[in-house]
Protein backbone atom coordinates (compact mmCIF):
# COMPACT_ATOMS: atom_id res chain seq x y z
CA UNK A 1 0.00 0.00 0.00
CA UNK A 2 1.47 3.42 -1.11
CA UNK A 3 1.33 5.93 1.61
CA UNK A 4 0.85 9.68 0.62
CA UNK A 5 3.44 12.06 1.55
CA UNK A 6 1.57 15.23 4.12
CA UNK A 7 1.56 16.94 1.20
CA UNK A 8 0.31 15.01 -1.26
CA UNK A 9 -2.47 14.43 0.80
CA UNK A 10 -2.80 18.06 1.77
CA UNK A 11 -3.33 18.62 -1.66
CA UNK A 12 -5.67 16.00 -2.45
CA UNK A 13 -8.04 17.13 0.44
CA UNK A 14 -8.20 21.24 -1.10
CA UNK A 15 -10.99 21.24 -3.02
CA UNK A 16 -13.00 19.82 0.18
CA UNK A 17 -11.83 23.11 1.58
CA UNK A 18 -14.13 26.01 0.98
CA UNK A 19 -11.61 27.97 1.91
CA UNK A 20 -9.22 26.99 -0.81
CA UNK A 21 -11.77 27.17 -3.69
CA UNK A 22 -10.46 28.92 -6.62
CA UNK A 23 -13.36 31.07 -7.04
CA UNK A 24 -12.17 33.62 -3.85
CA UNK A 25 -9.48 34.54 -6.29
CA UNK A 26 -11.53 35.88 -8.85
CA UNK A 27 -11.02 39.97 -8.70
CA UNK A 28 -14.36 41.48 -6.60
CA UNK A 29 -16.25 42.96 -9.82
CA UNK A 30 -16.37 39.37 -11.14
CA UNK A 31 -17.02 37.54 -8.11
CA UNK A 32 -19.77 39.90 -7.66
CA UNK A 33 -21.16 38.91 -11.14
CA UNK A 34 -20.96 35.29 -10.86
CA UNK A 35 -23.02 35.30 -7.69
CA UNK A 36 -25.69 37.43 -8.60
CA UNK A 37 -26.44 35.27 -11.66
CA UNK A 38 -26.22 32.35 -9.91
CA UNK A 39 -28.56 33.98 -7.24
CA UNK A 40 -30.62 35.20 -9.99
CA UNK A 41 -31.13 31.60 -11.36
CA UNK A 42 -32.08 30.62 -7.72
CA UNK A 43 -34.78 33.16 -7.78
CA UNK A 44 -35.79 32.49 -10.94
CA UNK A 45 -36.29 28.70 -9.90
CA UNK A 46 -37.86 29.46 -6.93
CA UNK A 47 -40.58 32.11 -8.42
CA UNK A 48 -41.52 29.59 -11.14
CA UNK A 49 -41.81 25.83 -9.45
CA UNK A 50 -45.38 26.31 -9.19
CA UNK A 51 -46.11 27.96 -12.59
CA UNK A 52 -47.13 24.67 -14.23
CA UNK A 53 -48.26 21.48 -12.60
CA UNK A 54 -46.16 18.38 -13.24
CA UNK A 55 -48.47 15.70 -15.10
CA UNK A 56 -47.29 12.00 -15.82
CA UNK A 57 -47.36 13.18 -19.10
CA UNK A 58 -44.25 15.56 -18.82
CA UNK A 59 -42.65 12.98 -16.50
CA UNK A 60 -42.36 10.78 -19.60
CA UNK A 61 -40.89 13.66 -21.63
CA UNK A 62 -38.98 14.16 -19.28
CA UNK A 63 -37.18 10.97 -19.02
CA UNK A 64 -36.93 10.56 -22.53
CA UNK A 65 -34.72 13.56 -22.89
CA UNK A 66 -32.94 12.88 -19.94
CA UNK A 67 -32.21 9.44 -21.59
CA UNK A 68 -31.24 10.96 -24.79
CA UNK A 69 -28.95 13.57 -23.37
CA UNK A 70 -27.12 10.77 -21.18
CA UNK A 71 -26.50 8.77 -24.25
CA UNK A 72 -25.80 11.52 -26.27
CA UNK A 73 -23.02 12.91 -24.10
CA UNK A 74 -21.73 9.30 -23.44
CA UNK A 75 -21.29 8.98 -27.04
CA UNK A 76 -19.15 11.53 -27.81
CA UNK A 77 -17.42 11.93 -24.59
CA UNK A 78 -14.10 11.07 -26.32
CA UNK A 79 -15.00 14.42 -28.59
CA UNK A 80 -15.82 16.83 -26.28
CA UNK A 81 -12.36 16.07 -24.25
CA UNK A 82 -10.40 17.01 -27.39
CA UNK A 83 -12.82 20.28 -28.06
CA UNK A 84 -12.22 20.94 -24.20
CA UNK A 85 -8.75 21.39 -24.44
CA UNK A 86 -8.88 24.10 -27.43
CA UNK A 87 -11.39 26.27 -25.21
CA UNK A 88 -9.42 28.38 -22.70
CA UNK A 89 -10.11 32.09 -23.69
CA UNK A 90 -13.13 31.60 -25.50
CA UNK A 91 -17.28 30.25 -25.10
CA UNK A 92 -16.96 26.66 -25.23
CA UNK A 93 -19.83 25.60 -27.39
CA UNK A 94 -21.74 22.42 -26.22
CA UNK A 95 -24.60 20.83 -27.84
CA UNK A 96 -26.49 20.12 -24.46
CA UNK A 97 -28.52 22.84 -26.09
CA UNK A 98 -30.30 20.46 -27.94
CA UNK A 99 -31.89 18.91 -24.91
CA UNK A 100 -32.33 21.78 -22.83
CA UNK A 101 -34.01 23.78 -25.72
CA UNK A 102 -35.98 20.43 -26.32
CA UNK A 103 -37.06 20.44 -22.35
CA UNK A 104 -37.63 24.06 -22.59
CA UNK A 105 -40.00 23.28 -25.11
CA UNK A 106 -42.33 20.63 -23.33
CA UNK A 107 -41.55 20.42 -19.49
CA UNK A 108 -42.87 22.39 -16.69
CA UNK A 109 -39.61 24.96 -15.72
CA UNK A 110 -38.98 22.51 -12.22
CA UNK A 111 -38.03 20.10 -14.52
CA UNK A 112 -36.33 22.04 -17.06
CA UNK A 113 -33.92 23.65 -14.12
CA UNK A 114 -33.35 19.78 -13.14
CA UNK A 115 -32.37 18.65 -17.10
CA UNK A 116 -29.42 21.50 -16.77
CA UNK A 117 -27.92 20.26 -13.79
CA UNK A 118 -28.18 17.02 -14.75
CA UNK A 119 -26.63 17.69 -18.09
CA UNK A 120 -23.99 20.11 -16.27
CA UNK A 121 -22.98 17.72 -13.41
CA UNK A 122 -23.11 14.67 -15.71
CA UNK A 123 -20.32 16.53 -18.04
CA UNK A 124 -18.62 17.71 -15.25
CA UNK A 125 -17.82 13.81 -13.86
CA UNK A 126 -17.76 12.43 -17.01
CA UNK A 127 -16.11 14.46 -19.68
CA UNK A 128 -13.80 16.65 -17.37
CA UNK A 129 -13.40 14.44 -14.93
CA UNK A 130 -13.83 16.98 -12.28
CA UNK A 131 -10.29 18.73 -13.28
CA UNK A 132 -12.72 21.45 -14.50
CA UNK A 133 -13.10 25.00 -12.27
CA UNK A 134 -16.65 23.95 -10.54
CA UNK A 135 -17.75 27.53 -10.12
CA UNK A 136 -17.11 28.20 -14.10
CA UNK A 137 -19.64 24.95 -14.50
CA UNK A 138 -21.99 26.05 -11.59
CA UNK A 139 -22.30 29.99 -13.12
CA UNK A 140 -22.82 28.51 -17.19
CA UNK A 141 -25.59 26.31 -16.12
CA UNK A 142 -27.07 29.37 -13.86
CA UNK A 143 -26.65 31.30 -17.61
CA UNK A 144 -28.37 28.62 -19.59
CA UNK A 145 -31.19 28.80 -16.77
CA UNK A 146 -31.56 32.32 -17.66
CA UNK A 147 -31.38 32.04 -21.21
CA UNK A 148 -34.42 29.65 -20.89
CA UNK A 149 -36.12 31.61 -18.37
CA UNK A 150 -35.98 34.37 -21.19
CA UNK A 151 -37.10 32.30 -24.10
CA UNK A 152 -39.83 31.29 -21.87
CA UNK A 153 -41.34 34.94 -21.74
CA UNK A 154 -41.03 34.95 -25.50
CA UNK A 155 -43.10 31.66 -25.81
CA UNK A 156 -45.41 32.71 -23.59
CA UNK A 157 -46.08 36.18 -24.85
CA UNK A 158 -46.29 34.12 -28.52
CA UNK A 159 -48.61 31.76 -27.53
CA UNK A 160 -50.89 33.76 -26.18
CA UNK A 161 -49.79 33.59 -22.70
CA UNK A 162 -49.86 29.79 -22.12
CA UNK A 163 -47.80 28.32 -19.49
CA UNK A 164 -46.82 25.36 -21.84
CA UNK A 165 -46.03 23.06 -22.90
CA UNK A 166 -45.19 25.66 -25.38
CA UNK A 167 -44.30 23.27 -28.65
CA UNK A 168 -48.27 22.40 -28.68
CA UNK A 169 -49.11 25.82 -29.32
CA UNK A 170 -46.82 26.88 -32.00
CA UNK A 171 -48.95 27.07 -34.89
CA UNK A 172 -48.39 28.44 -38.26
CA UNK A 173 -45.82 31.21 -39.31
CA UNK A 174 -46.38 33.54 -36.36
CA UNK A 175 -45.60 30.10 -34.23
CA UNK A 176 -42.54 29.49 -36.58
CA UNK A 177 -41.44 33.39 -35.79
CA UNK A 178 -42.03 33.19 -32.44
CA UNK A 179 -39.68 29.88 -32.04
CA UNK A 180 -36.82 31.62 -34.14
CA UNK A 181 -37.05 34.83 -31.75
CA UNK A 182 -36.85 32.75 -28.69
CA UNK A 183 -34.27 30.73 -29.98
CA UNK A 184 -32.31 33.72 -30.91
CA UNK A 185 -32.80 35.08 -27.25
CA UNK A 186 -31.83 31.63 -26.00
CA UNK A 187 -28.64 31.77 -27.65
CA UNK A 188 -27.65 35.39 -27.20
CA UNK A 189 -28.15 35.54 -23.57
CA UNK A 190 -26.08 32.73 -22.81
CA UNK A 191 -23.20 33.90 -25.09
CA UNK A 192 -23.64 37.48 -24.08
CA UNK A 193 -23.55 36.64 -20.32
CA UNK A 194 -20.31 34.02 -20.90
CA UNK A 195 -18.79 36.23 -23.03
CA UNK A 196 -18.67 39.07 -20.35
CA UNK A 197 -17.48 37.18 -17.65
CA UNK A 198 -14.54 35.69 -20.58
CA UNK A 199 -12.96 39.12 -21.09
CA UNK A 200 -13.40 40.04 -17.57
CA UNK A 201 -11.19 37.39 -16.31
CA UNK A 202 -9.24 37.19 -19.07
CA UNK A 203 -8.32 41.16 -20.04
CA UNK A 204 -5.35 40.22 -22.12
CA UNK A 205 -7.25 37.90 -24.50
CA UNK A 206 -8.31 39.98 -27.81
CA UNK A 207 -12.34 40.77 -27.95
CA UNK A 208 -12.13 38.46 -31.13
CA UNK A 209 -11.03 35.22 -29.29
CA UNK A 210 -13.60 35.89 -26.13
CA UNK A 211 -16.16 35.55 -29.13
CA UNK A 212 -15.21 32.11 -30.29
CA UNK A 213 -15.25 30.89 -33.96
CA UNK A 214 -18.00 31.99 -36.09
CA UNK A 215 -18.74 28.07 -37.51
CA UNK A 216 -19.10 27.34 -33.50
CA UNK A 217 -21.82 30.31 -33.21
CA UNK A 218 -23.22 28.86 -36.30
CA UNK A 219 -23.72 25.07 -35.14
CA UNK A 220 -25.12 26.07 -31.71
CA UNK A 221 -27.32 27.77 -33.18
CA UNK A 222 -28.11 25.08 -35.83
CA UNK A 223 -28.42 23.02 -32.61
CA UNK A 224 -30.89 24.71 -31.00
CA UNK A 225 -32.99 24.21 -34.42
CA UNK A 226 -32.33 20.16 -33.44
CA UNK A 227 -33.55 20.67 -30.38
CA UNK A 228 -36.81 22.04 -31.43
CA UNK A 229 -37.38 19.26 -33.92
CA UNK A 230 -36.55 17.10 -31.24
CA UNK A 231 -39.53 18.24 -28.99
CA UNK A 232 -42.35 18.14 -32.07
CA UNK A 233 -41.58 14.25 -32.58
CA UNK A 234 -41.18 13.59 -28.87
CA UNK A 235 -45.18 15.03 -28.75
CA UNK A 236 -46.18 13.29 -32.01
CA UNK A 237 -44.42 10.61 -32.54
CA UNK A 238 -41.48 9.86 -29.60
CA UNK A 239 -40.91 6.53 -30.78
CA UNK A 240 -38.82 8.21 -33.80
CA UNK A 241 -36.02 9.90 -31.26
CA UNK A 242 -34.32 6.83 -31.78
CA UNK A 243 -33.91 7.98 -35.91
CA UNK A 244 -32.42 11.59 -34.94
CA UNK A 245 -29.86 10.06 -32.53
CA UNK A 246 -27.37 10.65 -35.44
CA UNK A 247 -28.15 14.08 -36.20
CA UNK A 248 -26.60 15.79 -32.60
CA UNK A 249 -23.13 13.18 -33.46
CA UNK A 250 -22.72 14.74 -36.44
CA UNK A 251 -22.95 18.25 -35.01
CA UNK A 252 -20.65 17.13 -32.18
CA UNK A 253 -18.10 16.52 -35.19
CA UNK A 254 -18.41 19.79 -37.24
CA UNK A 255 -17.03 21.41 -33.74
CA UNK A 256 -14.58 19.38 -33.59
CA UNK A 257 -13.78 19.89 -37.41
CA UNK A 258 -11.93 23.34 -36.82
CA UNK A 259 -9.62 22.12 -34.17
CA UNK A 260 -7.99 19.05 -36.75
CA UNK A 261 -7.78 21.32 -39.00
CA UNK A 262 -5.50 23.38 -36.90
CA UNK A 263 -2.96 21.21 -36.72
CA UNK A 264 -2.04 17.13 -36.93
CA UNK A 265 -1.99 15.92 -33.69
CA UNK A 266 -1.68 12.06 -33.93
CA UNK A 267 1.87 10.47 -34.44
CA UNK A 268 1.56 7.77 -37.41
CA UNK A 269 3.55 5.46 -35.88
CA UNK A 270 1.70 4.82 -32.37
CA UNK A 271 -0.97 6.58 -33.05
CA UNK A 272 -0.05 8.59 -29.87
CA UNK A 273 -0.43 12.79 -29.59
CA UNK A 274 2.72 13.72 -31.77
CA UNK A 275 5.56 15.85 -29.85
CA UNK A 276 3.94 19.34 -30.56
CA UNK A 277 0.19 18.49 -29.91
CA UNK A 278 1.33 16.62 -26.42
CA UNK A 279 3.06 19.75 -25.68
CA UNK A 280 0.56 22.19 -26.51
CA UNK A 281 -1.36 19.66 -23.86
CA UNK A 282 0.81 19.86 -21.12
CA UNK A 283 1.00 23.38 -21.03
CA UNK A 284 -2.41 24.02 -21.16
CA UNK A 285 -2.36 21.25 -18.18
CA UNK A 286 0.46 23.08 -16.56
CA UNK A 287 -2.02 27.03 -16.41
CA UNK A 288 -4.86 24.86 -15.26
CA UNK A 289 -2.95 22.49 -12.56
CA UNK A 290 -1.46 26.12 -11.38
CA UNK A 291 -5.63 27.77 -11.50
CA UNK A 292 -6.87 24.99 -9.20
CA UNK A 293 -4.06 24.44 -6.97
CA UNK A 294 -3.54 21.13 -7.72
CA UNK A 295 -0.59 18.53 -9.10
CA UNK A 296 0.87 17.58 -12.61
CA UNK A 297 3.09 14.19 -13.36
CA UNK A 298 5.37 13.59 -16.37
CA UNK A 299 7.29 10.61 -17.30
CA UNK A 300 9.35 10.39 -19.83
CA UNK A 301 9.77 6.32 -21.05
CA UNK A 302 12.77 4.99 -23.13
CA UNK A 303 12.77 2.10 -24.03
CA UNK A 304 16.45 0.19 -23.16
CA UNK A 305 18.67 -1.04 -26.07
CA UNK A 306 16.06 -0.52 -28.56
CA UNK A 307 18.58 0.22 -31.08
CA UNK A 308 19.71 -3.49 -31.02
CA UNK A 309 16.40 -4.16 -31.92
CA UNK A 310 17.08 -1.72 -35.24
CA UNK A 311 19.66 -3.35 -35.86
CA UNK A 312 18.93 -6.86 -35.63
CA UNK A 313 15.65 -7.08 -36.95
CA UNK A 314 15.76 -3.70 -39.07
CA UNK A 315 13.44 -0.48 -38.93
CA UNK A 316 10.01 -2.34 -39.83
CA UNK A 317 10.47 -4.43 -36.91
CA UNK A 318 11.00 -1.83 -34.47
CA UNK A 319 7.91 0.32 -35.57
CA UNK A 320 5.96 -2.97 -34.41
CA UNK A 321 7.40 -3.10 -31.47
CA UNK A 322 6.90 0.93 -31.15
CA UNK A 323 3.23 0.27 -31.31
CA UNK A 324 2.71 -2.62 -28.92
CA UNK A 325 4.75 -0.13 -26.32
CA UNK A 326 2.29 2.32 -27.18
CA UNK A 327 -0.29 -0.17 -26.37
CA UNK A 328 1.04 -1.31 -23.26
CA UNK A 329 1.23 2.29 -21.67
CA UNK A 330 -2.16 3.51 -22.74
CA UNK A 331 -3.51 0.17 -21.04
CA UNK A 332 -2.15 1.57 -17.58
CA UNK A 333 -2.92 5.19 -17.40
CA UNK A 334 -6.48 6.83 -17.22
CA UNK A 335 -8.95 8.46 -19.56
CA UNK A 336 -7.92 11.53 -19.00
CA UNK A 337 -4.13 11.30 -19.06
CA UNK A 338 -2.30 12.27 -22.18
CA UNK A 339 0.18 9.72 -24.09
CA UNK A 340 2.36 11.07 -26.57
CA UNK A 341 5.78 10.17 -28.73
CA UNK A 342 8.41 11.86 -27.76
CA UNK A 343 10.44 10.82 -29.92
CA UNK A 344 12.58 8.22 -30.97
CA UNK A 345 11.98 5.19 -28.65
CA UNK A 346 10.88 7.57 -26.11
CA UNK A 347 7.30 8.53 -24.63
CA UNK A 348 5.63 11.14 -22.42
CA UNK A 349 2.53 10.43 -20.34
CA UNK A 350 1.39 13.53 -19.05
CA UNK A 351 -0.80 12.87 -15.57
CA UNK A 352 -3.22 15.47 -13.90
CA UNK A 353 -3.50 15.25 -10.86
CA UNK A 354 -0.83 12.81 -10.28
CA UNK A 355 2.44 13.61 -8.33
CA UNK A 356 4.86 11.94 -5.72
CA UNK A 357 4.29 8.54 -4.78
CA UNK A 358 1.21 7.72 -6.98
CA UNK A 359 3.32 8.97 -10.13
CA UNK A 360 6.00 6.58 -8.69
CA UNK A 361 3.34 3.79 -8.91
CA UNK A 362 2.10 4.64 -12.40
CA UNK A 363 5.55 4.73 -13.86
CA UNK A 364 6.26 0.70 -12.13
CA UNK A 365 3.08 -0.34 -13.43
CA UNK A 366 3.76 0.87 -17.01
CA UNK A 367 7.33 -1.12 -16.55
CA UNK A 368 5.56 -4.25 -15.35
CA UNK A 369 3.36 -3.80 -18.24
CA UNK A 370 6.27 -3.13 -20.69
CA UNK A 371 7.83 -5.89 -19.54
CA UNK A 372 5.12 -8.31 -20.62
CA UNK A 373 4.66 -7.28 -24.39
CA UNK A 374 5.10 -9.78 -26.49
CA UNK A 375 5.28 -8.66 -30.25
CA UNK A 376 5.65 -10.84 -33.15
CA UNK A 377 7.55 -8.81 -35.62
CA UNK A 378 8.61 -9.33 -39.56
CA UNK A 379 12.67 -9.26 -39.44
CA UNK A 380 15.17 -8.55 -41.92
CA UNK A 381 16.08 -11.83 -43.75
CA UNK A 382 13.79 -13.98 -41.78
CA UNK A 383 10.49 -15.48 -43.63
CA UNK A 384 8.30 -16.49 -40.52
CA UNK A 385 7.78 -13.93 -37.68
CA UNK A 386 10.43 -13.53 -34.69
CA UNK A 387 9.12 -13.20 -31.44
CA UNK A 388 10.36 -10.27 -29.51
CA UNK A 389 9.64 -10.19 -25.56
CA UNK A 390 11.97 -9.32 -22.58
CA UNK A 391 11.37 -6.07 -22.98
CA UNK A 392 12.62 -3.12 -20.37
CA UNK A 393 12.26 0.73 -20.01
CA UNK A 394 13.41 3.34 -17.90
CA UNK A 395 11.31 6.12 -16.70
CA UNK A 396 12.56 9.71 -15.58
CA UNK A 397 9.31 11.49 -13.91
CA UNK A 398 8.54 15.45 -12.43
CA UNK A 399 5.49 16.60 -11.31
CA UNK A 400 4.22 20.42 -10.94
CA UNK A 401 4.98 21.79 -8.64
CA UNK A 402 7.30 19.79 -6.48
CA UNK A 403 10.11 19.43 -9.37
CA UNK A 404 9.57 22.70 -10.76
CA UNK A 405 6.64 25.10 -11.85
CA UNK A 406 7.60 25.83 -15.74
CA UNK A 407 7.31 23.19 -18.44
CA UNK A 408 10.81 23.45 -19.68
CA UNK A 409 12.29 22.80 -16.40
CA UNK A 410 9.42 19.62 -15.77
CA UNK A 411 10.56 18.31 -18.87
CA UNK A 412 14.23 19.01 -18.66
CA UNK A 413 13.89 17.52 -15.20
CA UNK A 414 12.23 14.45 -16.34
CA UNK A 415 14.74 14.06 -19.01
CA UNK A 416 17.79 14.03 -16.64
CA UNK A 417 15.94 11.61 -14.42
CA UNK A 418 15.61 9.26 -17.02
CA UNK A 419 19.05 9.90 -17.88
CA UNK A 420 20.24 8.57 -13.89
CA UNK A 421 17.65 5.99 -14.35
CA UNK A 422 19.25 5.12 -17.79
CA UNK A 423 23.08 5.11 -16.01
CA UNK A 424 22.43 3.01 -13.27
CA UNK A 425 21.27 -0.04 -14.67
CA UNK A 426 17.87 0.79 -16.46
CA UNK A 427 14.90 -0.94 -16.17
CA UNK A 428 13.88 1.36 -13.06
CA UNK A 429 12.44 4.79 -12.41
CA UNK A 430 14.07 7.54 -10.85
CA UNK A 431 11.99 10.60 -9.22
CA UNK A 432 13.85 13.96 -10.13
CA UNK A 433 14.47 15.88 -7.12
Amino acid sequence: MVRLSKADARRRNNGYDPRRWSVWSLRRPVLAYLLVVEVLALVIVGVTVTLVPVTPRSLFWFGLLLFGEIAHLETARGIERIRELGADGRPHMHLQSIWIFAALLLLPPPLVAVVIAVSYTHSWVRVYRRRSVLHRKVFSAATVLLACAAAGVVLHAGTGGHLGPYMQHLDGFGGMVTLVIAGGVYFLVNYAMVVAVIIATNPANPGRTALGNLSDVLIVNAAVGVGAGIALVVTVRPWLLPVLAATPLALHLGLLLPQFQTAARTDSKTALLDPSFWTEVARRELVRAERLGSTLGILIIDIDHFKEIDDNYGHLAGDEVLRAVAAAIRDQVRGGDFVGRYGGDEFAVLLPGTAGADLIVVADRIRAQISRVNVSVHAINCVAPRPITGLTASIGAASYPDTATELTPLLLAADQALYDAKATGRNHTVAAT
